[in-house]
């Protein structure tokens, strides 16, 4: 693999996880408003709310979507109530609980390789940036696992307008890098959004695909793995 000059990665499911699943977290915060809800049922209206969800607005060039994706996800979730928990007294009052949620520490973990590979990198003088489908709950994520301080630039798609596998959100980051996309390098898990937008847009790209490869081998595949 040619050394880039920046490198790019995904956040979900690439630098971290939710180590329980949506349904699990879904059911403990309406554990908090006296009801009980089954995590199993909870899964599986939330992969039948996410198919049926729209695609995320693409807004015109330089102008962020004006409510973080907040009532995006607040039509999700009112979705998955609907299914899983039509007895919720105060959906309203649940949603922000849920939203609040997934940025309190402990809800996210990094992957075991995460920092130190992070650390390889910037050790190696490698210029680190993140492109993610996600909005700004991620910098408080980030923060809470130590990851944000290595990152040079964090472009989100709430924040761009533009989802990956759109190319608008892979030519900001390069922008904000003043690097070519020949020599930006995308790390992700998602064939689609990630691999397919990245190389569509100019970029190298390295292909994570868990459990067969992780993080480390992306040093191997820079050298930088001695």
């Amino acid at each position: 693999m040619p050394r880039p000059d920046a490198i790019f990665f995904d956040a979900a499911d690439t630098l971290m996880f939710l180590p329980r699943s949506v349904g699990e977290h879904y059911a403990e915060v309406a554990g908090r408003f006296g009801v009980t809800a089954e995590p199993t049922a909870l899964d599986l209206a939330f992969r039948r709310a996410w198919q049926a969800m729209p695609l995320r607005a693409i807004t015109a060039e330089g102008v962020a979507r004006a409510d973080d994706d907040r009532g995006w996800w607040e039509a999700l979730v009112r979705l998955v109530a609907a299914e899983a928990m039509p007895e919720l007294p105060d959906f309203d009052a649940y949603f922000g609980a849920v939203y609040d949620h997934f940025a309190a520490p402990g809800v996210w973990q990094a992957y075991p390789e995460a920092r130190e590979v992070i650390a390889t990198l910037q050790r190696a003088g490698l210029r680190l940036g993140i492109v993610s489908n996600f909005d700004r709950r991620l910098h408080a994520n980030l923060r809470d696992l130590g990851l944000h301080a290595p990152f040079e630039h964090i472009v989100l798609s709430s924040e761009t307008g533009a989802d990956k596998p759109h190319a608008r959100i892979f030519e900001r980051a390069c922008r904000l890098f003043e690097v070519a996309p020949e020599r930006a390098l995308h790390v992700g898990d998602d064939p689609v959004r990630d691999w397919q937008g990245a190389a569509a847009a100019g970029l190298q790209v390295f292909r994570l695909q868990r459990p067969e490869n992780d993080l480390r081998t992306l040093l191997a595949e820079l050298g930088l793995d001695r």
